[in-house]
């Protein structure tokens, strides 16, 4: 088979607005990461800044995940009679999710920096990187259509 069989093509691609909804996806992801890493360098050294730069990566990640739920709520809207409605609408559970507990962990970060990060602090920002992994999981863990043609 050569390279420009049918049975190769993708089954559909992917649109423009799927490619910027991944792009603003990858955000979250990467700055939940950033301030879970931030509240673990700040737990181990007691350096203030990290809990600076822990609050400005959860300010970071809340911009674009306000966009990545207004586009999973609309897409849930949307198509809610298509196929797949089911797993809509448990990404647009794990994307609120992960927003509300990020705004809940970015106003306790906005607290003293000695007592921002704390137990409380740390647990928030594991639970909201695991809550934009899973996101991430969600979005991408489609079988790959060059897989199935083959």
């Amino acid at each position: 088979m050569t390279s420009h069989s049918p049975a190769l093509m993708p089954a559909r691609r992917g649109s423009a607005g799927s490619a910027l909804h991944g792009i603003a996806l990858s955000f979250p992801v990467a700055l939940f990461s950033l301030g879970l890493a931030c509240d673990i360098a700040f737990l181990r050294t007691a350096e203030i800044q990290w809990t600076n730069f822990a609050s400005w990566a959860i300010a970071g990640a809340l911009v674009f995940g306000g966009i990545v739920l207004a586009v999973a709520l609309l897409a849930c809207l949307v198509r809610m009679r298509r196929p797949g409605g089911a797993r809509r609408l448990a990404y647009l559970v794990v994307v609120a999710a992960m927003f509300a507990l990020g705004l809940v962990n970015a106003f306790h970060h906005a607290r003293d920096a000695w007592s921002s990060v704390g137990t409380a602090g740390l647990a928030l920002s594991i639970v909201t990187t695991l809550l934009a992994l899973g996101a991430a999981w969600m979005t991408y863990s489609r079988p790959d259509p060059w897989e199935i043609a083959r």
